[in-house]
């Protein structure tokens, strides 16, 4: 079997999976070289020392350092150093071998050769590969503001609550901005925390913030008319992607795929005062990204089965007729992220398969 492939089916069976298919083949050509590939399959998704490393993919030890450091520097493979030692593991498609090279923001040919490849894959397999489960990975967050009167909200629906127990914060430009170039949000509005965050702070394609910056950068993307949406546990936050309808990996599974396990949606949804509504169309104009609202003669009306919670519109609602209000049936949210995995993989059917590899 081709090294490329073998690497794609390793690939498939992390959570976002890596579906079959001559443009991501044509992906990975161009984010591995060869020898890099080779040295690839001596890995897991756990960090290997080099010895490790070495031994698995049957090259000697400086050539597995070389390739290892090399691939880290373009951000197709993680790395950590622990104990004095550094050590390397695979990193999923999303999030990583998809957003992790772009998030330098270099206009390269190949860059933007990659940018194409990826949005036909995204097309004809990988979207609704990673939305394949009926425990998503992602889930929207609410607006803190909307909800945080209710008495209700829970400690992991405030990002506010979250980012405390976090210790290391990174941000870095929006991959999947970058990549598609289909709107004129922010770019810079990314946030990656702790062992991650380090790695892309340490390899070039992130900077360290303080957690004051990053509660900054959360308004500044609810200014922006950005959706928050984060890894689907209620243990702690990995990540937060700001995110718009027209570029977003997550988002575009439900705008553009229909998927409705594309993520969750936040426990919260939009309930507008017709008698306070002055029918402006400030919530429709723009603001809602998944067009939940239509504006009518007298009031807005919201689909609440459409709608995702995220609160934008309720923050431009100067008449304050919108009110973010607790859903009948909330979602279902792992308590971490092992019982996230495990359930994902489960249904997907990829749980002892996943379990063979990371024991080889």
């Amino acid at each position: 079997m081709d090294e490329y492939e073998k690497l794609r089916e390793i690939l498939d069976q992390h959570l976002a999976g890596a579906p079959p298919s001559k443009t991501f083949d044509e992906i990975l050509r161009i984010l591995f070289t060869p020898e890099e590939v080779k040295v690839a399959l001596g890995m897991i998704f756990a960090p290997r020392g080099i010895e490790e490393i070495a031994r698995a993919a049957g090259v000697t030890e400086e050539e597995a350092r070389q390739r290892c450091e090399s691939m880290a520097d373009k951000g197709v493979v993680y790395s950590r150093e622990k104990d004095g030692e550094t050590g390397y593991s695979l990193l999923p498609t999303i999030p990583g071998i998809y957003e992790f090279p772009f998030m330098k923001g270099e206009d390269t040919p190949q860059r933007l050769k990659l940018a194409k490849l990826w949005q036909e894959y995204y097309r004809e397999a990988f979207g609704d590969s990673f939305a394949g489960s009926s425990t998503p990975i992602s889930r929207v967050i609410p607006v803190e503001q909307t909800v945080e009167s209710r008495a209700e909200v829970l400690p992991y629906e405030r990002i506010s609550r979250m980012l405390e127990k976090n210790e290391f914060f990174a941000l870095t430009q929006c991959g999947c901005r970058v990549s598609m170039k289909g709107c004129d949000k922010p770019l810079d509005v990314c946030l990656i925390f702790d062992r991650t965050g380090r790695y892309l702070v340490e390899r070039g394609f992130a900077r360290e913030i303080s957690r004051e910056k990053a509660l900054e950068i959360v308004q500044e993307a609810e200014e922006a008319g950005l959706v928050h949406t984060v890894n689907n546990s209620q243990d702690r936050l990995t990540l937060i992607c700001n995110c718009c309808p027209c570029c977003c990996v997550v988002l575009r599974g439900l705008t553009q795929l229909e998927n409705p396990n594309a993520f969750a949606k936040s426990n919260w949804v939009a309930r507008i005062d017709a008698d306070a509504c002055t029918a402006c169309g400030q919530c429709e104009d723009g603001r809602c990204p998944v067009d939940a609202i239509k504006v009518m003669e007298e009031a807005a009306v919201v689909d609440s089965a459409r709608c995702i919670g995220c609160g934008l519109c309720a923050t431009v609602c100067d008449p304050g007729a919108i009110a973010m209000v607790p859903r009948e049936e909330p979602a279902d949210t792992p308590e971490n992220a092992v019982e996230m995995g495990l359930r994902i993989m489960t249904e997907k059917g990829k749980l002892e398969r996943f379990m063979k590899l990371m024991n080889r």
